[in-house]
């Protein structure tokens, strides 16, 4: 057994079990009793009411044992709109609430029958009539009626220090660019589903869900039940990124059908409904402005946002928050402004903020760079800031410095032309482009619970979840050490809310807050052994939550990408050929896990830059391309094998205990910008409206060869 078991390339303990099958997931989960089988009817209007509800039909089709409409729903928890990440998805949410639509795609009715195909086929005979009324869903024409969210991730909406205005007008090299974003949506392989069943008075949920002890809570709200009446269960998760932070109507439908009908049931939603019934990452149109004198020194900063937002319930896309973190200038302004939509309901998407702000923000360091005549790399080295720019609080740690120096000479930044289109492979035109990366770091409180046997095996039991990151492993690791046994004598147990609270997976705070609670479990066990206290079957429970480490401390991960793309000079396809990513993120707590979520997100950032557009009918607000055929993400062909992540050597003791830092979003966060200033390196094209498609880039390069003939 090696020192130091932390940190260590460990495969997956769970990984036989899934690729086995003996790991189940929501939908997968069998039942001692005949399941029955329901399905979703969404609106298909974008804003208007009910007027009537044909069901008839569908009730007599083979098969069916429930048509249920706001006619027949039971009562519920009332619905509260808004409210910070805990607090939103611990609501009440109740479905089938009244006539009012407030989207398209909306669920307004559930067919259950004995099979999921009668189901479905009963869905469709489901007659709905409505009330039509004229949506807003542009975010450009609706920008118009902007206003300032209530809450954003982190901190205030709004940002000032010092006279941008006055600081951009008397610099000299100065960026105003405007640079705009899609709606993305989340597509995890793993559907949302639910599997309801109750047992006298009690419910168990077996649900796909990021946050177990909020989904708990949501669903007792909901249906108006004490806590120890239901119990949430989410073992095992295929993907969430963000789109299983809430629960939606699947698990509260079949919760309420399953005690009407007395039998369990199922309900997974389609690959189409996961576009309008499950959340996505708003549309942004950002507004950039940087100032620096001939020295590259900045003097101002602007970052000012506009976001889409559900009217029926705000969220607001923080995207200038890490800009305030970022870089070095007397004057600032970050600006957040919310247009509200007759839209489905936004919410956190992998890197909330960060991910599309930085597209923004690292393509104008690059625009201001030129303008300057000076290295794009230099420009950000020369803008470190020695302490938070805004808070004027230090750094738990800072290492975007090294990670740009490292990653530039391990990629080779230095035959870079600084020229566009002096690179060429025959008709393909080469160039290069970098970015810098920051993420917060979070940290919550959590619970845990340790035992140990005669024989020294030892159960954790978190009610954390694992959505493909690694949690399973990461938190053996850590047992293994500290009560110095194999990580096979290690049993995890995460997924029930019957277990200790955590707070989930999310927001990249889940290792450091869950290794840190059982960090303290395992050493309250230590000295239960040492006292000698018991011959075995000894238990222990342990707790932490952030201190004011996070108050008086700025605390961020980092990271420096850099890519290598080719653009065909006839068509404006974009081909990735290489890519590095160098990171901090403190004390890597598995080699090989955090390197898997390293390089997962720079290809997502891959896809933001090039391919991720979900596209709406402005006419209807509905999503038109609701399906892995029409939403593009990257794919085997479009990624070389030459992408790789590395990790500094780090330790930040003032994020937890064990030195940690969160790495599943950071590595997402400027991957895109990096592509971007690439394809402007390459064709000298500059595309500020992502995606980065080849129409795009053609257009892009007949009009400067236009310019230049005229």
């Amino acid at each position: 057994m090696p020192d130091s078991i932390i940190g260590q390339p460990v495969d997956r303990i769970d990984g036989r079990a899934k690729v086995t099958g003996r790991a189940r997931y929501a939908a997968d989960v069998p039942s001692g009793m005949p399941v029955a089988y329901g399905v979703l009817v969404t609106s298909t209007i974008g804003r208007g009411e009910i007027s009537r509800v044909e069901a008839g039909e569908a009730e007599r089709a083979p098969g069916v044992l429930l048509v249920m409409s706001h006619e027949n729903v039971p009562a519920q928890g009332p619905f509260k709109a808004g409210g910070l990440a805990g607090q939103r998805h611990a609501r009440a949410k109740p479905q089938l609430d009244g006539t009012r639509i407030h989207y398209y795609g909306e669920p307004v009715a559930l067919v259950v029958a004995d099979t999921f195909e009668q189901a479905t086929a009963a869905a469709r005979l489901v007659r709905l009539s409505y009330r039509t009324e004229s949506g807003s869903y542009d975010i450009g024409e609706g920008r118009r009626l902007a206003y300032p969210p209530e809450h954003i991730v982190v901190g205030k909406a709004d940002s000032k220090i010092g006279d941008v205005d006055r600081a951009f007008a008397s610099s000299a090299a100065r960026i105003d660019a405007t640079y705009t974003t899609p709606y993305q949506s989340h597509n995890p392989m793993e559907l949302v589903g639910s599997l309801a069943e109750w047992s006298d008075d009690k419910l168990v949920v077996h649900c796909a869900t990021q946050l177990v002890n909020s989904t708990h809570h949501s669903i007792a709200s909901t249906l108006q039940l004490p806590l120890d009446k239901v119990e949430v269960v989410s073992e095992f998760i295929g993907g969430g990124f963000g789109g299983k932070l809430p629960i939606y109507g699947d698990a509260i439908l079949a919760a309420l059908a399953a005690r009407q009908l007395k039998r369990p049931v199922k309900i997974v939603l389609t690959r189409q409904q996961m576009f309008s019934v499950t959340t996505h990452r708003a549309a942004t149109i950002q507004r950039v402005r940087l100032a620096a004198g001939n020295d590259g020194k900045l003097t101002a900063i602007a970052h000012e946002v506009w976001t889409q937002s559900a009217r029926m319930d705000e969220f607001a896309e923080a995207a200038a928050a890490s800009t305030r973190a970022m870089y070095a200038a007397p004057n600032r302004l970050t600006t957040h402004r919310v247009v509200p939509l007759d839209l489905p309901v936004a919410d956190s998407m992998r890197a909330p903020g960060d991910a599309v702000g930085q597209l923004a923000l690292e393509q104008a360091i690059d625009e201001l760079a030129e303008k300057l005549d000076m290295d794009p790399l230099e420009l950000r080295l020369r803008n470190e800031p020695d302490q938070d720019p805004e808070k004027h609080i230090p750094f738990s740690t800072r290492s975007l410095v090294p990670c740009l120096q490292q990653g530039a000479k391990r990629f080779g930044w230095d035959r870079r032309h600084k020229t566009p289109g002096r690179m060429k492979d025959a008709n393909w035109l080469l160039g290069l482009g970098m970015a810098a990366a920051i993420r917060p770091n979070y940290r919550q409180p959590a619970h845990a619970r340790v035992r140990m046997d005669e024989n020294r095996r030892v159960v954790v039991e978190m009610d954390m979840t694992d959505i493909g990151t690694g949690s399973y492993t990461i938190l053996a690791q850590v047992a293994a050490e500290l009560l110095q046994v194999p990580v096979d004598a290690v049993s995890v147990h995460l997924g029930h809310s019957a277990y200790p609270e955590t707070p989930g997976s999310g927001g990249s705070f889940g290792a450091a807050s869950c290794t840190a609670a059982l960090r303290e479990a395992c050493l309250a066990l230590k000295k239960k052994i040492d006292a000698g206290q018991g011959s075995g079957n000894l238990q222990a429970e342990g707790q932490s939550e952030p201190g004011e480490e996070y108050r008086k401390f700025s605390q961020y991960s980092y990271g420096a990408h850099f890519a290598e793309v080719a653009v065909d000079s006839t068509t404006g396809e974009v081909r990735l050929r290489r890519m590095l990513g160098v990171f901090d993120a403190g004390r890597i707590l598995n080699a090989k896990t955090a390197r898997s979520q390293l390089i997962g997100g720079m290809l997502w950032g891959v896809g933001s830059a090039l391919h991720e557009n979900a596209v709406v009918d402005t006419r209807s607000g509905a999503f038109v391309n609701s399906d892995l055929a029409g939403y593009h993400v990257p794919v085997h062909a479009d990624v070389p094998t030459a992408v790789e992540a590395v990790m500094l050597a780090g330790f930040d003791d003032k994020s937890n205990p064990l030195g940690s830092k969160g790495v599943g979003e950071l590595g997402i966060c400027g991957a895109g910008a990096a592509i971007a200033n690439a394809v402007y390196n390459a064709c000298g094209v500059r595309v500020r409206d992502y995606p980065i498609t080849p129409e795009k880039v053609l257009s892009g390069m007949m009009r400067s060869e236009l310019a230049q003939q005229r």
